[in-house]
């Protein structure tokens, strides 16, 4: 579920739609949660889709730890990229605010975390833009999108939180575990998928 004080606007016809701010979102806040409504598309359940079926969830759905494309129920899957965005996906099911949201802006993510298979060339005339997202993101860039989410999330229970009572109950007991000692935190590595080796093996941060 994406945050309340988000909406879904059109941009353009080379980018499409995006998601924007109706009010100021302060750093810290849960911007997103993987709720108990989100589509969840197995390997073997895509495999039998349609090939324009398929075309459709690559479009609207990111793919998890588990191999596993979810389709957010909400206008959340019209998030769009930025090299520079100013939310991010953690280890505990949820993407937090990584610096201060201003009204009006638009709401933007990390795609380098969600195990993407093929390259995505982005539309952007930003100088500093990476111009292409590549599966080798994720190792090249963790990370750095580690310390940018530990000091966020350093701020998360000192601001307003509308979406945390849908952070399930597991990810929440680590979350907890988290601020009780820091050397618990969950690496955004967790949410890597390896297709030939157990989920169990992660890094640490």
């Amino acid at each position: 579920m994406i945050h309340p004080d988000t909406e879904l606007r059109y941009i353009s016809d080379a980018v499409g739609y995006g998601v924007f701010a109706k009010k100021f979102i302060p750093e810290g806040t849960i911007v997103y949660v993987k709720d108990s409504l989100e589509l969840e598309v197995s390997p073997e359940a895509y495999a039998q889709h349609t090939e324009e079926m398929q075309k459709a969830i690559e479009k609207y759905s990111y793919i998890d730890e588990r191999g596993y494309r979810i389709v957010s129920w909400d206008f959340a899957k019209y998030v769009n990229h930025c090299c520079h965005c100013n939310t991010m996906s953690t280890g505990y099911g949820f993407e937090i605010a990584i610096r201060d949201i201003q009204a009006g802006e638009e709401i933007t993510d990390e795609y380098g975390i969600f195990n993407i298979e093929e390259e995505i060339h982005l539309v952007c005339s930003k100088s500093n833009c990476r111009q292409v997202i590549a599966a080798g993101d994720f190792e090249q860039y963790y990370s750095v999108w580690d310390e940018q989410i530990q000091q966020s999330l350093g701020k998360l229970l000192y601001v307003e939180q509308p979406l945390f009572s849908l952070i399930d109950e597991g990810n929440r007991r680590e979350l907890e575990a988290c601020f009780a000692s820091p050397a618990r935190y969950r690496s955004v590595y967790y949410l890597k998928y390896h297709k030939h080796t157990s989920h169990a093996s992660f890094k640490q941060g």
